[in-house]
């Protein structure tokens, strides 16, 4: 008998695995017919977009094929302005600069030229005032003295006071020196 078990043992083994190597070949086939169904409607997708994008595409390729060289000459022309314009921007800086210079050294000039202008005013000022000042004196001086005697004339016979005499007129003290 024992014999007689492993053999049910043995059969049935066998049963179960040619039952699951079914079910699997079962699964495999659901999951080939799965994958062609999908690769039939990704092939007819992609024929879609074949016929919608490649045209966009050969435009696309075209445009660039006309515009291309364009582009290019534009770029170049672009990179040359640059370079022109950083050129241009370093002579301005320079002179610039330089006019700057010129301007502050100009500056100095006029204003020494100005300061020795105005000394010079200032010094002819105080000689004219000089010159003016020192006639008025004397004029002033001489009138004083005329008022002075011409009082004394009409006054008849001097008669003096005790005391200091005034030697200036009333008259002297508005006058400006």
């Amino acid at each position: 008998m024992p014999n007689v078990n492993n053999e049910v043992l043995l059969i049935v083994f066998v049963a179960l695995t040619g039952a699951a190597v079914m079910l699997q070949a079962f699964v495999l086939l659901a999951i080939f017919l799965t994958v062609r169904r999908t690769a039939r409607t990704v092939e007819e997708q992609m024929v879609e977009v074949r016929t919608t994008v490649l045209p966009a595409v050969n435009e696309a390729r075209e445009f660039l094929k006309r515009v291309g060289p364009r582009i290019d000459s534009v770029t170049t022309d672009l990179a040359d302005l640059a370079q022109g314009l950083r050129a241009q921007g370093a002579e301005l800086e320079a002179s610039t600069a330089e006019i700057m210079e010129r301007v502050r050294r100009q500056s100095s000039r006029l204003d020494a030229m100005f300061s020795g202008v105005l000394d010079g005013v200032d010094r002819a000022g105080a000689i004219v005032t000089d010159l003016v000042s020192m006639p008025l004196r004397q004029i002033s001086g001489i009138a004083a003295f005329a008022r002075a005697a011409i009082g004394t004339l009409r006054s008849g016979s001097p008669q003096r006071e005790p005391g200091p005499q005034s030697t200036h007129a009333a008259a002297d003290k508005d006058m400006f020196v």
